[in-house]
């Protein structure tokens, strides 16, 4: 595998706040990448940063070889790069197929037409009609990255998708996931719940504070990755 994303030495502030501190990663094309770390960590950060609504004051952001660091948002959702917001941000006065259909309009490439959407996401073809104001927490959620995947991203970034739902709905969201997933798309999930992002994930980076203090295989140990999250393993790298 030859790698998608490559982040290196990133600062990222807002105003006189600083939210990352040197952050480097890297994300191979069909992998899935878990972003863990507390409350304020940098994660959201880290995301908008990738997805162009950040601009950093100092590093690198690498995507299918090219250097996109100053790329606007707009031009980097056309390169296959796609986010899924904390929160959803739905119209809420539109209807699932038109809230999919605007993601559609800045489409890398043809690769998913409604059909294959609907296919692929039976919970938001069930409520294709509805307007978004009228969804469930968990439908939101679902159309919120159907949205997404209207774009059709080589990258598809998710920013707390499971955040307050119930476990049957974040069960039949991480079945999308791995459906996305065999369809060749990589994936980097901002997940709280730990061992359900180590269950889906290749890799797992851990976030403390604004610095990177965990790199490693999913497979690590879970003892591991609760030290890294709390600071007990400052820099490791596994």
């Amino acid at each position: 595998m030859s790698a998608l994303l490559e982040i290196s030495g990133l600062d990222v502030s807002y105003g006189d706040f600083q939210a990352l501190f040197g952050v480097g990663l890297s994300v191979q094309r069909g992998e899935v990448l878990a972003l863990v770390g507390a409350n304020g960590a940098g994660k959201t950060t880290l995301l908008r940063t990738v997805a162009g609504a950040l601009s950093p004051a100092r590093g690198s952001v690498r995507y299918d070889g090219a250097e996109i660091t100053r790329t606007a948002q707009h031009r980097r959702i056309r390169l296959g790069i796609a986010l899924v917001p904390e929160g959803r941000r739905l119209f809420p006065s539109l209807t699932v197929e038109e809230n999919i259909l605007v993601g559609a309009a800045a489409a890398a490439s043809g690769a998913w037409p409604l059909e294959r959407i609907y296919d692929a996401f039976p919970l938001v073809a069930r409520r294709r009609r509805h307007r978004g104001a009228q969804l469930s927490g968990g439908e939101q959620q679902a159309v919120a990255i159907a949205r997404a995947v209207a774009a059709a991203p080589s990258l598809l970034l998710l920013d707390e998708i499971s955040l307050g739902l119930a476990p049957m709905v974040v069960a039949e969201l991480y079945e999308m996931l791995a459906a996305l997933r065999e369809s060749g798309a990589t994936l980097v999930i901002v997940e709280q719940d730990l061992q359900r992002a180590l269950n889906a994930a290749d890799q797992v980076v851990c976030l403390l504070e604004g610095r990177v203090t965990l790199t490693a295989p999913a497979s690590v140990g879970r003892d591991q990755v609760i030290s890294a999250y709390f600071g007990s393993a400052h820099e490791e790298r596994a």
